[in-house]
């Protein structure tokens, strides 16, 4: 009989746990603050807390576990259940979550990067349910990938497959990017990226909506809000946005000609604002068999794609 799983999204800010069936739906949710400052000993030890909790407050026993997964942002090797490097999470390099975390509960451990599990989250229960081929991307302070080919989660030689923000949309002197490279689509296209935008904004003497909203800073949020109140110059760097992704994304719909792109991450909760300029440009740039042959929606699942893809890395 198929047994319920735990799915762990560990971020910069909070740690997210959820018990979930095998329908994808959540039996118990709970978030923890990360608390990256106090060293990984401190998180994981919190992790395993919460995780007794989680089947305190279910009435569950460890027995009626499948087992835990886990997503990370950044570096994961998915076959031996190491975070190799999480740059948002400091002193997360080289650390065998699967191994501390399957010595406590002595049930299967799997960890993997959290937007490859967002698209296996997307692929089964959300917006991708039926698709083959299919993106999932998340824009936020970053901008990753979760790739889906003929059925199957792509990871790569190095689990470093998706590294989408980095495609290069500037041969020289572009904006420099996290990375250390420049010109890469996140360094155009990301939260940061559009903050940076506004600010220029402000500078070269636009009158803003966006600047008179800001509390006490601008933040993409900020930016969405005043978008919404139609505030051109708002609008205007949705649209610039738009067309930066939608010409990064192209070059990958020539490569991989997927059924489906899914958009989410925290900018993209802009919905129409980001998602209009991005398809007009994505449909213009790319071929037409692979560009007419693509669809362009959001994500369903929202917060909570992290903790149920996170479940699916678990096997029944």
């Amino acid at each position: 009989m198929k047994k319920n799983k735990i799915g762990i999204d560990v971020g910069g800010t909070n740690v997210k746990l959820a018990l979930i069936d095998r329908n994808g739906n959540i039996l118990y949710q709970n978030t923890v603050p990360t608390r990256a400052e106090m060293g990984y000993e401190y998180t994981v030890n919190n992790i395993k807390q919460s995780v007794y909790e989680l089947l305190k407050e279910t009435k569950s026993t460890i027995d009626t576990i499948d087992g835990i997964g886990f997503g990370f942002p950044g570096q994961v090797d998915y076959k031996s259940g190491v975070v190799r490097l999480a740059p948002n999470i400091p002193g997360w390099a080289d650390i065998p979550i699967a191994k501390m975390i399957e010595d406590e509960f002595h049930v299967p451990v799997c960890a993997d990067n959290d937007v490859r599990c967002a698209a296996l989250g997307e692929l089964n229960f959300g917006a991708g349910a039926g698709c083959e081929n299919l993106i999932c991307v998340t824009v936020g302070t970053g901008i990753g990938a979760g790739l889906i080919v003929n059925g199957r989660l792509v990871r790569g030689a190095s689990n470093a497959a998706g590294e989408i923000g980095h495609v290069k949309l500037q041969m020289h002197e572009g904006p420099l990017c996290g990375c250390g490279d420049t010109g890469c689509m996140e360094a155009f296209a990301s939260g940061p990226a559009i903050v940076a935008m506004a600010e220029n904004y402000i500078r070269g003497g636009k009158s803003t909506k966006y600047r008179e909203m800001a509390n006490p800073e601008i933040t993409p949020f900020v930016i969405c809000e005043a978008a919404k109140a139609d505030d051109p110059v708002a609008i205007r760097i949705f649209n610039v946005m738009g067309e930066y992704i939608g010409i990064g994304l192209a070059s990958v719909v020539n490569l991989l000609n997927p059924e489906k792109i899914i958009i989410g991450g925290g900018v993209a909760d802009a919905g129409d604002l980001l998602l209009k300029p991005l398809t007009e440009t994505l449909k213009k740039r790319a071929m037409k068999i692979a560009g007419s042959a693509v669809e362009i929606v959001p994500a369903q699942l929202g917060n909570t794609a992290g903790v149920i893809g996170a479940s699916l890395l678990i096997e029944s």
